[in-house]
């Protein structure tokens, strides 16, 4: 029996095209498009600027309910008729929320996608929004969230984001709101929302086959009804570093694990150095081969997994560290993560490491770009960020051009060991006094 102890090496990205893309402004909207010849499936895809970052503070998982309630009707058909006409049609509605957009998709036949778009645009400008519905909604959301944090790692994420951001902002909390802001929501707090955001045209994205495809009549459908002009979008979020290091402990009695979170902020999506980050976030964390995770997992035996990465949005962005290890160890995890995270930005990365963060990287676009649904999804990439059109294409070049100076002079300078907050979900009887004398930062007691 022979036994392979050398990994084997990063193979070539294989080349990529990224469709032609089509702008249109249609009935007070604007239509993107991507070209997909012969292709018979086709996606269309409403863009909304109705994210989780439009949501008043205190009424955090608007959008959420308000996803939900799409389904229950509209002023036109009831749930039962509209489900049929979206079944009939061989589909589905499938919504999304990020902070920077509310999105609602189809995707059908290319014959059939006018009729797909209709029905969309029908849940998304005229919902029914019964109020017994809605409350309805809202309690089925609230109670699937309760669920959701009665497991580690919710709970440690908030905290983190409150501390990083500031809990007095929409962006200090967290994405979907916690089971009481969604439980405290009432049916006017969704209509006003509703009419705020979602009347407004947006955009929609189509990706298909453009030659058997009306973007006119599509974009009409999916506008009809609307007004409003542009809303302001906001420029980049400066959100101060922290002065020192600090731990923050999130008791959770009995846990045999302790859930990690790490975290500092970092440059929103359109900074200069997002590719030299997102790649030095991959060498140290963003990749199975990864430092901290050989380090924490394959040496030390910590645990399954670590990841830490860059992650980004339009005004704001963070680095994260996340993992779970067993309590005994919760110390000298925190104390290896943050010596990985400090060699990272001192000493840079090695050539080998950032060729596999490379071919990996730009071979992801190879494969990942490759379905209707997936071509859309990269659009709206273009369309959140400004970005041009060739921007796919130039990332790939990108990536594959970046060397060891340009990545290792992004880790030192968006990596900030001496400014984490780290926040640890577990039992603070045990764990609290390893966690003072590691000497990593001043330890609090997560109160709430």
């Amino acid at each position: 029996m022979t036994l392979i102890t050398t990994r084997p090496g990063p193979g070539t990205a294989r080349p990529y095209r990224f469709p032609t893309v089509v702008r249109r402004d249609v009935a007070g909207g604007r239509v993107v498009a991507a070209h997909l010849p012969g292709q018979n499936l086709a996606v269309a895809l409403l863009l909304l600027d109705a994210g989780a970052g439009r949501e008043p503070v205190g009424k955090e998982g608007l959008g959420a309910v308000l996803a939900k309630a799409l389904e229950e009707g509209t002023a036109h058909r009831d749930a039962t008729g509209f489900a049929l006409a979206v079944e009939g049609l061989g589909t589905e509605l499938a919504t999304g929320l990020d902070w920077d957009t509310f999105q609602v998709s189809v995707q059908v036949p290319v014959d059939r996608l006018g009729a797909a778009v209709e029905l969309l645009a029908e849940a998304v400008r005229t919902p029914r929004l019964d109020p017994d519905d809605v409350r309805r909604v809202r309690d089925d959301e609230a109670t699937a969230l309760r669920m959701d944090w009665a497991n580690p790692g919710p709970r440690a994420d908030a905290v983190l984001r409150a501390d990083l951001f500031g809990a007095q902002h929409r962006w200090g909390r967290p994405l979907y709101g916690d089971p009481d802001s969604v439980a405290g929501l009432d049916v006017e707090d969704v209509t006003v929302f509703h009419s705020e955001w979602f009347l407004r045209p947006g955009t929609l994205v189509v990706a298909g086959d453009l030659d058997r495809l009306d973007l006119d009549a599509l974009g009409a459908a999916a506008f009809a009804g609307t007004g409003g002009g542009p809303v302001e979008r906001g420029g980049p979020i400066e959100v101060p570093l922290p002065t020192g290091r600090r731990i923050i402990l999130v008791d959770r009695p009995g846990s045999v694990q302790s859930t990690l979170r790490l975290g500092h902020p970092a440059p929103h999506r359109a900074h200069p150095d997002h590719v030299p980050m997102t790649l030095a976030g991959t060498v140290l964390g963003g990749a199975f081969t990864s430092r901290l995770n050989h380090l924490i997992r394959e040496v030390r035996g910590y645990t399954y997994g670590i990841r830490g990465d860059f992650a980004s949005s339009r005004r704001f962005g963070r680095f994260a560290v996340s993992s779970g290890v067993q309590t005994a160890v919760t110390a000298p995890a925190l104390v290896e993560a943050v010596g990985e995270i400090t060699r990272t930005r001192v000493g840079g990365v090695t050539e080998d490491e950032l060729a596999v963060a490379r071919f990996w990287r730009a071979g992801q676009l190879s494969v990942e770009l490759q379905s209707p649904r997936a071509i859309a999804s990269a659009l709206t990439t273009l369309v959140v960020h400004d970005l041009p059109d060739d921007y796919h294409a130039r990332l790939r070049e990108a990536l594959l051009a970046a060397d060891v100076a340009q990545v290792s002079a992004a880790a030192a300078t968006h990596l900030h060991p001496e400014a984490l907050t780290l926040v640890i979900e577990g039992d603070a009887a045990l764990i609290r006094d390893e966690l003072v004398a590691s000497g990593l930062g001043e330890v609090t007691d997560h109160v709430g």
